[in-house]
């Protein structure tokens, strides 16, 4: 069924805040380095490439936000038909999406009409506000107003704590425009699908995929190289994997790793990492075991595979046990 766009009226330990007072103090002894890395990165230009006909994207670095990159830690881009311009994703704070659209008028000056978030994440919507001046509309899916409203404190607080004096002018903008089921945005001569996921990385996970060039933009759907990150259902992830692999895309733009790859073959490791960890913990669950030793073993083979494993497997190991010990 379509549905056109329809206007829009953690839990921590001690030891992780011990873990990120300690971070914290490193961060200050090296302040000073950082910031003069990140001044160098602020004023060069913006790399982007341009992986199918006026569809570019810059690539973001497979690390935690930091002052020296800015927080500029996943894919964003633009794409543009013969009318308008459509942002996927501002990026970890508004000098990146100042960066973002210094890049997009060294290729056009079409007007910027669109910015679309394909999902709540910090690292994906602070840059909004650098795209005030184009007056555009910002399109989500129906369930990410509610998704930033309950988060958009701490991820502040947490931007703050990472980047310091460069996040300022960084704020959460709610989209103005909502997508529920599927809906299309024309940039002349230039349609774009917007689809409305169930719970999957998120509850508020939306892909586009671009008609033109036949190219997937996944958003975190889809991690490469850096170890996915379970923030919504295992189940509707693996579910929604299987959905977009009926896409025919020859080309997929994924929210963390290479600018594009393959498609489907881009999903092969995503795949075996989720499915892994759903059958570790169901092995778990069906000897009794406990949600620590669910934590301690499931995915454990994957550790070498990722970047960040360690960061994340943890986490996605108790989320995904609280979702299975329900089937």
């Amino acid at each position: 069924m379509r549905n056109r766009c329809v206007p829009a009226a953690d839990r921590h330990t001690t030891s992780r805040r011990a873990l990120c007072r300690g971070l914290g103090a490193v961060l200050l002894c090296c302040l000073p380095g950082l910031r003069a890395q990140a001044a160098l990165l602020r004023d060069r230009p913006l790399d982007v490439a341009e992986v199918a006909a006026g569809l570019f994207v810059s690539q973001g670095a497979q690390a935690e936000a930091t002052p020296a990159n800015l927080g500029a830690i996943a894919n964003t881009g633009f794409i543009f038909g013969r009318e308008r311009v459509a942002v996927i994703d501002s990026g970890g704070c508004r000098i990146w999406g100042e960066r973002l659209r210094e890049a997009i008028r060294r290729h056009t000056n079409l007007p910027i009409a669109y910015l679309i978030q394909t999902h709540m994440h910090p690292d994906h919507v602070f840059g909004a506000a650098a795209f005030l001046p184009d007056k555009l509309e910002i399109i989500g899916h129906r369930n990410l107003p509610a998704a930033l409203a309950r988060r958009e404190a701490y991820y502040s607080r947490r931007l703050r704590q990472a980047l310091g004096d460069l996040a300022a002018g960084s704020v959460i903008m709610p989209p103005t425009r909502l997508v529920d089921g599927v809906a299309e945005i024309d940039l002349g001569g230039r349609v774009l699908e917007l689809k409305a996921h169930p719970p999957a990385h998120t509850d508020n996970d939306l892909s586009i995929f671009d008609r033109a060039t036949s190219t997937l933009w996944a958003g975190d759907l889809l991690f490469m190289e850096r170890v996915p990150a379970l923030d919504g259902s295992l189940l509707g992830w693996l579910a929604a994997m299987e959905e977009l692999r009926r896409v025919p895309a020859a080309r997929v733009v994924p929210g963390h790793g290479p600018r594009a790859a393959a498609w489907p073959d881009a999903l092969a490791d995503q795949q075996r990492y989720l499915g892994l960890l759903r059958d570790d913990i169901r092995t778990v669950l069906r000897r009794g075991g406990t949600m620590e030793e669910a934590m301690e073993t499931a995915a454990r083979s994957e550790s070498g595979r990722w970047t960040l494993f360690d960061d994340y497997n943890l986490r996605n190991a108790a989320a995904a046990f609280h979702e299975l010990e329900w089937e």
